[in-house]
């Protein structure tokens, strides 16, 4: 056990790693390229084959080959589940390769399409160069699918960072004249991504040469292989509706300017921290619990375990919210004015990241609602209200997006959002009774009590701050390493004040979470 918590906390400590790494990136390229019409296109580009790559490797096809594979190990030890990689890495190729060059040759011709937007043509040269990175990621998705099946998790912990590194040093070989022009710039960009891309498939590839296998081309249609094919169905389906929807909302933001595309997608990035640091990683300690419960068929305590993980989501993610929200215009200022970001840029960003944050707790309730679901074996109903919450965002953005812009794309979002967190609640209540969250109402409203104050805390002290302060800087550098402390240690102090329901379990699971014994997944890449 010592020897796995071992590894757990080394692989959290290299997840956060590649989450600054990930920060440092963004940085970077908004400040050698600002909320410019190319970063803009750039993200376009990367959105279609991180959509694929989502689809078909590390959503479904991890989510169908992993058991598959301990299935095979089990029954034919590491020789056969060698083979049974082999197989699905070559149809992996086969259809990666196919779908690479056909988007290849589509977005090629572009520029036979008159009449467009210059960012347009961008994004679609810039997809032609990155499409490749599709067949690399899918590869090194089933390796290190493979590798965590043999208990290694450190070359697949290690594969957000080889990307983002690359991407690193792609970005200052451009920032120190490498490149000649703000294209030639942008080409070293997808250069870093394709060597980034080729290193997280060929390290775990290595490793598992090391450990013995020998990878041949093999496009035999064995049982293994077809019982992968029929689970990876439904997971595709269920999954594109999630995927299509940020594509959606990425696509109609592009058409809009130049910017909106770099400002959704660098909020959004900031919003999802707090998300996988905390919500994310709550719910993968209670739902091993939930899950247990619903296959004892014990839906009172399978209640106790959800509410419980609920109120420790709320309890962090209400405040957090409310935080990145007042202070979204110094944090974004901070990190992201720098080089060619200006004062407009700074200030259209902090305001979606404050829309952004007001969907934050709906956000983090969806994760472990939907687990609840799945540890009922009901995979139809979460499909079901993510095809509403699909409908709802695009009805919602095409109406707004032509009086508010991308700050209407937000809005629907965070909309969308809020409606799928109730149609889900309202779904598992109304099959189980005994999730019903009512009990929560005292433990919520003691958390709206210590929210309360914090937010007292913060608005007292920005005016202190700013009488003190030197410099727009020093106040900014301040208010994130002053405020966020005290304000935090008041919420603390109000909530453990009230006595709020399960707080001796609030300080273990946190306890948890700091020692690395809680592994958040990484943010999506671009």
């Amino acid at each position: 056990m010592s020897k796995q918590l071992k590894s757990v906390g080394l692989v959290s400590a290299l997840t956060l790693a590649s989450r600054f790494l990930g920060l440092l990136r963004d940085q970077l390229a908004l400040a050698l390229f600002g909320a410019s019409g190319l970063i803009s296109a750039f993200y376009v580009a990367f959105t279609l084959p991180n959509l694929f790559r989502r689809l078909l490797a590390e959503g479904s096809l991890t989510a169908a080959f992993v058991p598959t594979l301990q299935e095979e190990l089990l029954v034919s030890s590491r020789e056969g589940a060698f083979a049974l990689l082999s197989k699905v890495s070559s149809w992996l190729l086969v259809v990666t390769a196919s779908l690479v060059g056909l988007a290849m040759l589509v977005f090629s011709q572009a520029h036979l399409l008159p009449g467009h937007a210059q960012r347009w043509y961008d994004a679609a040269d810039l997809s032609t160069i990155l499409f490749p990175y599709l067949m690399l990621i899918s590869l090194a998705a089933a390796f290190s699918a493979t590798l965590n099946v043999l208990h290694h998790f450190v070359e697949p912990a290690l594969s957000p960072i080889w990307l983002n590194a690359a991407m690193i040093l792609s970005l200052v070989g451009a920032k120190y004249h490498f490149a000649h022009s703000k294209l030639g710039e942008m080409h070293w960009l997808c250069a870093g991504v394709l060597i980034g891309g080729f290193l997280q498939m060929a390290v775990p590839a290595a490793v598992l040469f090391k450990l013995g296998w020998r990878p041949r081309f093999d496009l035999a249609l064995s049982p293994r292989v077809r019982e992968i094919a029929m689970l990876m169905t439904p997971g595709i389906f269920g999954l594109a509706i999630y995927q299509i929807n940020i594509s959606v909302s990425r696509f109609l933001a592009f058409d809009l300017n130049d910017s909106a595309v770099t400002y959704m997608f660098t909020t959004n990035r900031l919003m999802e921290l707090p998300i996988g640091v905390f919500a994310i990683a709550i719910s993968t300690v209670f739902y091993p619990l939930i899950a247990r419960h619903a296959a004892q068929r014990n839906y009172v305590a399978m209640g106790e375990d959800f509410r419980r993980g609920l109120r420790l989501i709320l309890t962090i993610n209400i405040p957090a919210g409310v935080g990145l929200a007042l202070l979204s215009g110094p944090i974004v200022r901070l990190l992201y004015r720098h080089g060619h970001v200006t004062s407009t840029d700074a200030h259209n960003m902090a305001v979606l990241l404050s829309l952004f944050a007001v969907g934050m707790p709906f956000f983090s309730i969806v994760n472990l609602t939907v687990r609840a679901f799945y540890a009922l074996k009901d995979t139809r109903t979460p499909v079901r209200i993510a095809l509403i919450d699909f409908l709802v965002n695009i009805v919602v953005s095409l109406s707004l997006m032509r009086w508010l812009g991308v700050v209407g794309l937000v809005a629907a979002s965070t909309t969308a959002i809020i409606v799928q967190t109730l149609l889900l609640e309202r779904a598992l209540v109304r099959r189980f009774p005994n999730l019903s969250l009512r009990s929560l109402i005292p433990s919520v409203a003691k958390i709206f009590g210590g929210t309360a104050v914090m937010a007292g805390v913060v608005l007292a002290g920005r005016q202190l701050l700013g009488s003190l302060a030197t410099s727009e800087r020093v106040l900014e550098i301040a208010d994130l390493l002053i405020l966020i402390p005290v304000a935090v240690a008041a919420y603390g102090a109000v909530i453990w004040l009230l006595r709020i329901e399960g707080r001796e379990e609030m300080a273990a699971v946190f306890s948890r979470v700091r020692a690395g014994k809680v592994v958040p997944p990484d943010p999506p890449a671009p």
